[in-house]
C-alpha cells in the first residue's frame, strides 16, 4: 500500500495547530508503514521529519481543484489530507479528508494569513452548508479529531462517508518530575489567539479578581489588543508574552497554577492536552469538546463568567485539591499520543483501500468505536530523500 500525506498545511518556523496535527501524524504513521510526503516549500521541511517528500503546488494556489493530476504520477493507493479543501479532479487514488471542527460556521472572520481572495471564499463558503458537504462527499472516508465534532458532522448531515475519529494530541515540552506539587507562585498561562469568540475578555476579568495570580498571555497581541485588554481591568497583573517558543512554554506551563481557557467553542484544545501532559491543572470553560478533552481531570465555569472561573482557580487552594487534579491531569492526557491516533489513521487507510467501497456513515462514531478495527502493521523507518520537485498543476 503505497501511502501519501499532504504535509503542505504545515507552517513555516513554527507550529500551529493543523501544523502541529500533521507533523505529529506523519512522524508516527512512518513509524507504521513507509510514507511519502507532499510539501509545497522546502522550508516546511524544518518541522517535518526526515522522510521521503515531493513539492508540489500551493494548497491556496487557484489550480488546486487539479492537484490530482499531479498526484496521480506518484501512483499512490491512499492519500490523507490534515483538510477537507485538497483538490481531488480525476484522482485514481483513495482519499481521506478531514475536517477539524465547524467553528467558522458561528465565528466566520478567516485567518488573517490567508490571501485576500482565499478570506472571501472563506466567508462565502461559510454561509450554508451544502459547501461543506460537496467537499466531503468527494473523499473515501472522513477524518475528524474528536467526537464532538464528530456528532456535529452527523447532526447536520455533512457527509455521505464514513467518518473516523483521529485524535490531536500533543508533545512533551518539557520533563518534569512526578508527582507535582502545588506551586507556591500564582501563575494563571492562556495560549490561543485573541480572537473574540475565545473569551480572552473573561481571562482577564477573572485575574481581575485574583490578586494573587499573574495571568500570562503567550500568543503574539497587537499593541491595539494590548492596550484594550489593560484597560479592561488595570487592576489585573497581566503578562503579556507576545509569541513564545516551545521551550518557554513548557516551562511556564510547568510552573503554573493552572491552564485557563474562557472559549465559547473549540474544534479541540490542544493546549489542555499539552498541560495535562506535564500535570498541570486545567481551568476551562464548560462547552462539550473540553468536557471530552478534560474529563473529571478539569475544573470547569460557565462561559462567560469570570467569577465562576476566579472561584474554580481559588478551589485549587484547598488542601490536596492541586495534587489529585495535576494526577488525574496526568491520567488523562494517556488517552491523547501521536502513535495511537496514527495507528488509527493506518487502520483507515488499510480499511479503505482493501475494501474498495463507499459507505454512507449513518451516525458518528465514537472514538471508542475505532478499536474494533484493529491495530497492526510492520515498523517502516523514513529518511529524507534528496526529494523531487513535480511541476504540476
Amino acid at each position: 500500500m503505497r501511502v501519501v500525506v499532504d504535509c503542505r498545511y504545515t507552517r513555516i518556523g513554527r507550529h500551529d495547530g493543523i501544523s502541529r496535527y500533521t507533523a505529529g501524524i506523519v512522524t508516527e504513521l512512518a513509524k507504521l508503514h513507509p510514507v511519502t510526503m507532499l510539501i509545497s516549500d522546502r522550508r516546511q521541511l524544518d518541522l517535518l521529519p526526515d522522510l521521503p517528500w515531493v513539492v508540489v503546488g500551493s494548497p491556496t494556489s487557484v489550480l488546486e481543484p487539479f492537484i490530482a493530476r499531479t498526484i496521480n504520477r506518484m501512483q499512490p493507493d491512499v492519500v490523507f489530507s490534515p483538510m477537507q479543501t485538497m483538490g481531488s479532479w480525476g484522482r485514481r487514488y483513495r482519499l481521506l479528508l478531514t475536517l477539524h471542527d465547524l467553528i467558522y460556521y458561528e465565528h466566520p472572520t478567516p485567518p488573517r494569513d490567508l490571501p485576500a481572495f482565499v478570506r472571501v471564499l472563506w466567508r462565502l463558503y461559510h454561509l450554508a452548508w451544502w459547501p461543506q458537504r460537496m467537499l466531503l462527499n468527494r473523499a473515501d472516508a472522513v477524518v475528524t479529531v474528536s467526537d464532538t465534532t464528530a456528532s456535529l458532522i452527523a447532526e447536520h448531515d455533512l457527509t455521505e462517508r464514513p467518518v473516523a475519529v483521529v485524535p490531536n494530541a500533543a508533545d512533551a515540552l518539557v520533563q518534569v518530575e512526578q508527582p507535582r506539587r502545588a506551586p507556591t507562585r500564582g501563575r494563571l498561562v492562556y495560549m490561543g489567539s485573541f480572537m473574540p469568540y475565545k473569551g480572552v475578555d473573561t481571562l482577564v476579568r477573572a485575574a481581575a479578581r485574583l490578586p494573587d495570580h499573574e495571568l500570562h498571555l503567550l500568543s503574539r497581541v497587537t499593541d491595539a489588543e494590548r492596550r484594550r485588554l489593560t484597560a479592561l481591568a488595570p487592576q489585573a497583573r497581566l503578562v503579556f508574552h507576545d509569541g513564545v517558543g516551545d521551550a518557554e512554554y513548557g516551562e511556564l506551563l510547568a510552573g503554573a497554577t493552572a491552564l485557563v481557557h474562557a472559549s465559547n467553542a473549540e474544534g479541540f484544545g490542544i493546549p489542555l492536552v499539552e498541560a495535562m501532559r506535564l500535570g498541570t491543572p486545567v481551568v476551562v470553560s464548560d462547552i462539550p469538546i473540553f468536557r471530552e478533552i478534560g474529563g473529571d481531570a478539569a475544573r470547569f465555569f460557565t462561559p462567560d463568567d469570570p467569577d465562576g472561573l476566579a472561584a474554580q482557580v481559588l478551589a485549587l487552594d484547598a488542601p490536596g485539591e492541586w495534587e489529585r487534579r495535576s494526577a488525574a491531569a496526568l491520567g488523562r492526557a494517556e488517552a491523547y499520543g501521536w502513535d495511537r491516533s496514527a495507528a488509527r489513521l493506518l487502520d483507515l487507510m488499510r480499511e479503505v483501500v482493501g475494501g474498495g467501497r463507499r459507505r454512507r456513515a449513518r451516525s458518528a462514531p465514537t472514538t471508542g468505536s475505532l478499536a474494533a478495527i484493529g491495530l497492526g502493521g510492520g515498523r517502516s523507518g523514513g529518511r529524507r530523500s534528496s526529494g523531487r520537485r513535480v511541476a504540476g498543476r
